[in-house]
């Protein structure tokens, strides 16, 4: 019986099925933002919500079944973990003063794409591993942001108060030049009063924020991504060892049973 539900479990169709009952949950909460839709439509809409959620439901219990005798190992897995609390979350009761809330947790159900496609989660896991490296980089461009910041009150503060009065606006305003959204404005209103010193100033600054911070963080995430790759691979490498181990060891038992045999037959 177990057996027989894993290979359900671990079927192509199957996985088609989960994958498209989670697009189909995702263009379920896209229509019923619209409120002539849900007027006209609520209880249709409400029946397919339902009937999605069964069979993520379904999905869950299966996956439990084809752990057999140790259904608990089905938590082991993160993915699992984040399907259940999806699902989980979808099962509780959309009133009162937290029907909003409920009403978009139960987006959260796209997500599960993640954990359905084997190519999101290694997206995904590369994002993660890259985190503690990413830290270093957001540290490096946060002391980055912080030293332009207070150049830019002492150089331009007295004639743009707007942007660089303070500390706070002359950030803001960093961040808006980093993101490239009419930093030329900001730059003609200070370099009237420095043109060489405003034009160096701004373009060091887009240079280190925009192109070389950029480029560390695309880095760190292609170098975790190759990371990913190298583990994926180590696992699978210890997986075909695993069942090259299990089919050698069933072929010495074979080959026992029938020296068995054949010393009981020669007997």
């Amino acid at each position: 019986m177990t057996s027989f539900v894993k290979r359900i479990v671990d079927s192509t169709p199957f996985r088609a099925t989960i994958i498209a009952a989670i697009i189909f949950a995702g263009v379920l909460a896209g229509v019923e933002t619209s409120a002539a839709l849900l007027a006209q439509y609520g209880p249709l809409l409400h029946l397919l919500d339902t009937a999605v959620l069964a069979i993520f439901i379904g999905e869950i219990v299966l996956k439990l079944v084809a752990h057999g005798r140790r259904p608990l190992d089905y938590f082991r897995d993160g993915w699992n973990v984040f399907d259940f609390i999806i699902v989980a979350i979808c099962l509780l009761p959309i009133g009162g003063p937290f029907a909003a809330v409920l009403r978009l947790a139960r987006v959260l159900r796209l997500l599960r794409l993640v954990s359905a496609l084997p190519k999101l989660q290694m997206l995904v896991g590369a994002l993660l591993k890259s985190f503690s490296s990413m830290g270093y980089v957001g540290l490096l461009l946060g002391v980055m942001f912080y030293i332009y910041a207070i150049m830019g009150v002492h150089l331009f503060g007295k004639h743009d108060a707007e942007h660089f009065g303070s500390l706070a606006p002359a950030l803001m305003s960093l961040f808006q030049i980093i993101t490239l959204d009419n930093w030329s404005d900001i730059f003609a209103t200070a370099k009237g009063t420095a043109p060489g010193t405003a034009a160096a100033y701004f373009v060091t600054f887009i240079l280190l924020g925009t192109m070389i911070m950029l480029n560390l963080f695309i880095g760190v995430i292609m170098n975790s991504m190759t990371e990913m790759h190298a583990e994926l691979d180590a696992q699978k490498h210890d997986s075909s060892s695993a069942q090259a181990d299990e089919l050698l060891k069933i072929e010495r038992q074979l080959a026992a049973l029938r020296k068995s045999l054949a010393e009981r037959t020669s007997s």
